[in-house]
């Protein structure tokens, strides 16, 4: 069902906040142009519906939360089986493309961010993981010593607020041998993490394996912060086995009078008084269309906030909305015909994401029965999952997209860590930035090499994954810590109406290239070199036996690599104005009032995890701090 809303009314603007079968009785809200609200979020995702739930706690206090996509029943994003349908469903995110990209040959990638209220959380994998202690030590340590509260132990209680854990199924718990320490984890969310009815055996069986591996650890608890092999529940409400996510954790069922979302509704400016934020500007989209932000045709509607603006609409959208508001690096808003409020060169610059890396390995003589392929092509098995499911919803089909994989830090992946850290430590950062980067972000790219070099030799960073999802075949791998930063920026042709310009810039740094060599020769190793799998029948069909020093593995990463695993961060970056950051330790933007970021963008470094979680727990954390004042 789509909500349309801001309806241009003689005489002003008429709001209509139509029923929806999770809500209960509906709400009717008349009101002119100029309505004021407490605080105004600007995006209904992961970050921005937490924000939202957690300040009308407060009868007192109101909030305006406007969001670009629709309020979507869609069953590509409830079904838990597969767990990525809405990343398969158009409707539910922006049509955006990168721009070609130097290094793989001038290739495009598509940018999958949704639009739907719930945000990524409503089509993501439905993976719920923390990265490592280190990698919440970091964001502290780009602030003055010990005066930080970004850190691991900073941080936990919110991972523990923003988690409903549902320990796994006894049965299920043995079989596969899933252990873990619900001392990591809290109760009190509408957000649940919870685990299927059902594990593959190959799961635990390759899982297993590691053990011949040197150095691997097996923590007890996905959420313990280490490095490691481990299992990982999932995003799902363990008594409908419907997806869990922002919108049903954080909106439906809460019927407040003083928490009001408006689905539909495209931000096209923030509205300042001097520097300080007072107001939004946005466009109603009709359902099923876009409106170009600043579209002269649409008119706009004013809304007014009288305490903060909270802007959580993501890595993609929030450095747009920023430049699009006046703050921003001059050079580029003075291109834009943009008067600079706020010169923030940081905007749009430190764009991260994981970049993920095609190959293909399978073990022949490992035939374990059922596995995921049998959910294709063997009848019976394919009867049996569906019946279960008609029945009682367990079984295979309460399975989202794996519950087990590992996290290594590269001294286990790398006999050559010592060697790349030390490049790393004695490399130009400068050069693997863009031509015209202000002297502030070069500061801050150069003090987080120095952090991942360091990472580089201990075993605290998790800088490789492999998800194992119970087949005998993998084919993705995932770099938890690229080198590269790229950007997103004002399309110059139109700024105010197209979609910003995404740049990933992969592998402009070119250790990149020698950090994914290592981790397809770790690949290769536990494949084939290890005791455990060494009568599997390993075989390796890409990249091949004849692709082995670091300058093949450079030539077939250029076909084999995607800049984008769905997690882009950094664009706002939480790090000191000197090292160009966009926001403080606060949240708020530097140089501004009544003004913060509170999504991805604020992540300085890329966790070594899948990002959604650690959204929740920022999202929890602002909450606090914003109600602090």
């Amino acid at each position: 069902m789509h909500l349309q809303l801001g309806i241009v009314l003689a005489g002003g603007i008429g709001v209509v906040a139509l029923a929806h079968p999770h809500l209960g009785a509906a709400t009717v809200v008349s009101r002119q142009t100029d309505a004021t609200y407490d605080y105004i979020v600007i995006g209904g995702g992961t970050a921005g519906l937490t924000i939202a739930d957690r300040l009308t706690e407060d009868p007192n206090t109101s909030v305006l939360v406007l969001e670009y996509g629709p309020l979507s029943n869609s069953t590509s994003i409830t079904t838990v089986s597969g767990g990525v349908g809405g990343m398969t469903d158009p409707s539910l995110q922006f049509s955006i493309t990168s721009v070609p990209q130097t290094n793989l040959r001038n290739r495009t990638s598509p940018v999958s961010i949704a639009k739907v209220v719930g945000g990524g959380s409503a089509i993501n994998a439905m993976m719920t993981i923390r990265g490592t202690a280190e990698d919440y030590d970091r964001w502290a340590s780009f602030f003055p010593a010990g005066k930080s509260s970004w850190t691991w132990k900073g941080l936990l209680p919110y991972f523990k607020r923003a988690v409903n854990f549902v320990a796994p199924d006894a049965g299920v718990a043995r079989a596969a041998n899933i252990t873990y320490d619900q001392s990591f984890w809290g109760n009190t969310s509408g957000v649940y993490a919870s685990w299927p009815t059902f594990q593959y055996p190959a799961t635990t069986v390759l899982m297993d394996a590691f053990r011949g591996m040197e150095g691997v650890q097996f923590p007890g608890d996905s959420g313990a912060g280490r490095t490691g092999v481990f299992w990982y529940p999932q995003f799902a409400d363990p008594k409908t086995v419907t997806r869990s996510y922002a919108r049903t954790g954080h909106y439906d069922g809460k019927n407040r009078a003083n928490y009001q979302l408006l689905p539909g509704s495209k931000v096209t400016r923030i509205l300042f008084e001097g520097t300080r934020a007072v107001g939004v500007a946005y466009q109603a989209v009709p359902a099923g269309r876009n409106v170009p932000a600043g579209n002269g045709t649409v008119q706009e509607i004013i809304v007014r906030a009288k305490k903060e603006v909270i802007l959580s609409a993501g890595a993609i959208h929030s450095p747009q909305i920023l430049q699009l508001s006046g703050i921003g690096p001059k050079k580029a808003l003075d291109a834009a015909n943009i008067t600079t409020l706020v010169e923030l060169p940081g905007v749009g610059q430190n764009f991260q994401d994981h970049n993920v890396l095609s190959a293909a390995f399978s073990f022949r003589n490992l035939t374990l029965h059922p596995s995921t392929e049998d959910l294709f092509n063997n009848i019976t098995f394919l009867t049996w999952a569906a019946t279960l499911w008609s029945a009682n919803k367990t079984g295979p089909y309460s399975l989202a997209t794996g519950n087990a994989a590992a996290w290594l830090p590269f001294p286990v992946i790398s006999p050559r860590h010592a060697e790349l850290a030390s490049l790393l430590t004695a490399q130009n950062h400068t050069a693997s930035l863009p031509d015209d980067v202000h002297p502030t972000v070069a500061a801050g790219y150069a003090a987080q090499m120095s952090s991942l070099a360091s990472a580089m030799q201990n075993n605290n960073t998790a800088f490789y994954n492999l998800v194992m999802s119970g087949g005998t075949s993998s084919g993705m791998l995932i770099d938890l810590h690229p080198l590269s930063r790229g950007t997103v920026t004002l399309d110059l042709r139109d700024p105010a109406g197209r979609e910003p310009r995404v740049d990933y810039r992969v592998l402009s740094n070119p250790l990149d290239r020698l950090v994914m060599a290592e981790i397809l020769r770790y690949t290769r190793r536990y494949h084939f070199d290890n005791p455990l799998t060494k009568n599997w029948g390993a075989v390796e069909y890409t990249p091949g036996s004849d692709v082995n020093t670091d300058e093949e593995f450079a030539a077939y990463l250029v076909d084999a690599v995607s800049p984008s695993y769905y997690h882009p961060v950094g664009t706002c970056a939480m790090m000191p104005r000197e090292l160009g950051g966009v926001v403080d330790e606060e949240l708020r933007v530097y140089g501004t009032a009544g003004l913060r970021v509170v999504d991805a963008s604020v992540i300085p470094t890329i966790p070594g995890a899948n990002t959604c979680q650690t959204v929740y727990a920022i999202g929890e954390k602002a909450a606090d701090l914003i109600r602090s004042g």
